[in-house]
């Protein structure tokens, strides 16, 4: 048990200064790869190897990097799952995985999503279940790795990402454990009417804005669920789309038929059953200031049908982990792919929790 909690302790201390290299300007970030040629350079204790990996799911061929310490004996793992609007693996929002996890022994795979990147798919003939089973084919080509203890190996995601891990664990005894992060416990047509609100709000529209925003939305929702019309909705649409603010509700200008849209069949999905079928040790991480996600109602949600997991809502953290991004950047679509965690308590729960369970330590 000492040994236990000094590993975690350290952990602990590791993610602490971490944040110190988070907070470096970009520049100094970049330069930190040419370090090893100047003369005072000194060897680093922990040497992290970058690595190109491929898959296979249902004959779709996905790529990713794998980042690793080398020279170690069997290390932990994990997949990263992505966000909706996060589809690649060179984002900054995964910097802080990749840098700080192998020096704690945990392996790190990013791939780009199907459809993006160097991944072959299509997104849109995709579903939830198709998704999560790409992490599940990603954490299956990592057991089979001799520098991977295939009995520790798991999912990181975030937002979406965060969903899809859940049902990744909830669908094959595979992962060996979860991390999931601004998760929205509620089904997408309340996550996104929740956002959406939140949107015109921190952009300064009025309350009459917000107002019809929301009845074209509400149109659009009750006819894919089967209680309102499409011409109902239609209507109301055709009077929103010429707004300013129409690009904020994600939605397009026609509504689809709900026989064949995959709106429909997102709306049916409820987080809260994925979780019934989740065995393995997780952890799931909200921000307390989070305009995107309805975090009191997922807590609320999670603490009264699921409270096995782990839980915790950083203060003053954003959807992404940031203390730093005023709410108005957060939003802004133009500024979204910036995004990366810069909260010390996050970095310091996700160290610590992976190291009391085995999953870290050095």
């Amino acid at each position: 048990m000492r040994q236990r909690q000094a590993l975690a302790t350290r952990a602990v201390a590791a993610a602490m200064f971490f944040l110190g290299l988070t907070l470096t300007a970009c520049s100094h970030a970049e330069d930190a790869t040419s370090a090893a040629l100047v003369p005072w350079s000194a060897p680093a204790s922990v040497s992290v190897i970058e690595e190109e990996k491929s898959f296979e799911n249902g004959g779709v061929k996905l790529s990713g990097t794998l980042y690793l310490a080398s020279g170690r004996k069997a290390q932990s793992a994990i997949v990263v799952t992505h966000a909706a609007a996060f589809p690649s693996r060179d984002l900054p929002l995964y910097r802080h995985l990749k840098q700080m996890l192998p020096a704690l022994g945990v392996a790190v795979f990013v791939y780009d999503r199907r459809g993006s990147g160097g991944s072959g798919g299509d997104l849109q003939a995709s579903d939830y279940a198709l998704l999560a089973d790409d992490a599940i084919a990603a954490v299956r080509m990592l057991k089979a790795d001799a520098r991977i203890d295939s009995q520790r190996v798991g999912i990181w995601g975030l937002s979406q990402g965060g969903w899809l891990a859940l049902l990744a664990a909830s669908r094959s005894s595979e992962p060996a454990f979860i991390v999931s992060v601004s998760a929205p416990l509620v089904s997408p047509d309340v996550q996104m009417m929740f956002r959406s609100t939140n949107v015109l709000r921190i952009n300064g529209y009025s309350q009459a804005d917000i107002d019809q925003m929301r009845a074209a939305r509400q149109a659009v929702d009750d006819y894919m669920r089967g209680s309102g019309d499409r011409a109902t909705a239609q209507r109301l649409v055709d009077a929103v789309k010429t707004k300013p603010w129409f690009k904020d509700m994600y939605m397009g200008e026609t509504v689809s038929d709900r026989a064949t849209s995959r709106w429909r069949k997102e709306i049916e999905f409820d987080p809260l059953q994925t979780i019934e079928g989740v065995k393995v040790p997780a952890l799931v991480i909200y921000g307390a200031a989070d305009p995107v996600v309805p975090v009191a109602i997922s807590v609320d949600r999670l603490r009264t049908a699921h409270p096995k997991f782990d839980l915790a809502v950083i203060a003053g953290a954003d959807h992404s982990m940031q203390l730093s991004v005023p709410p108005k950047v957060q939003m802004d679509p133009a500024r979204m792919l910036e995004q990366a965690p810069d909260s010390a308590e996050y970095f310091a729960i996700l160290a610590s929790w992976l190291t009391r369970q085995g999953m870290a330590g050095y």
